[in-house]
């Protein structure tokens, strides 16, 4: 019995090995028939994270650059080369510089340029300055009751007492600007 009992077991070895061997040739003849998809799949992964690490390299580079000529121009603002590079790495930095530094200085043509930026903030910001210092109105989503305290304020100082009352109504009793607008409905009865 235990001779037969052996046989069984190499037996059952042999066929075990046979469908090792047998599944390594499918393997093998799967590979022969999609080797150049197998070899340029793992190309493409390749090359992705190779080109996204590269893009993060250049995109840091680019902010690093930027943020050197940022911080030297707060030194420095009327550094040429801080300015140019600041404008080719990083426009959006460069829009924001540019807004700070032309609303300290009251540079109304160079406010007028940024009325027209894609950032919309910055373009309501650039509207809002740039009408005060001409003493003008001018509608804000950003600075919407300092506008109409504003406009108060002209519509009083030309005279025009009811539109000065139309405006100071619009704001907000809750806002930080009330107690001026207060002030302001005060005068407008001095004014009567």
């Amino acid at each position: 019995m235990s001779i037969q009992d052996d046989v069984k077991y190499v037996k059952s070895e042999l066929s075990g090995d046979e469908k090792i061997l047998e599944s390594a040739f499918k393997l093998e003849t799967l590979y022969k028939k999609y080797k150049l998809l197998i070899w340029g799949a793992a190309a493409a992964v390749l090359l992705f994270f190779v080109g996204t690490t590269a893009m993060e390299a250049i995109r840091d580079a680019r902010l690093a650059d930027a943020n050197n000529a940022f911080l030297t121009l707060q030194k420095k603002p009327d550094d040429a080369s801080a300015l140019k590079t600041l404008k080719e790495k990083n426009p959006e930095l460069f829009e924001l510089f540019t807004f700070s530094q032309a609303a300290k200085k009251q540079n109304v043509a160079a406010l007028k340029a940024l009325t027209s930026s894609k950032n919309e903030v910055l373009a309501d910001s650039s509207r809002y300055v740039t009408a005060t210092l001409e003493k003008k109105e001018t509608e804000s989503k950003l600075y919407k009751e300092m506008a109409e305290l504003n406009a108060a304020y002209l519509a009083l100082k030309a005279g025009n007492i009811s539109h000065a009352k139309e405006k100071l109504e619009l704001i907000d009793e809750r806002s930080a600007v009330a107690p001026i607008a207060t002030l302001l409905k005060h005068a407008t009865l001095k004014a009567k």
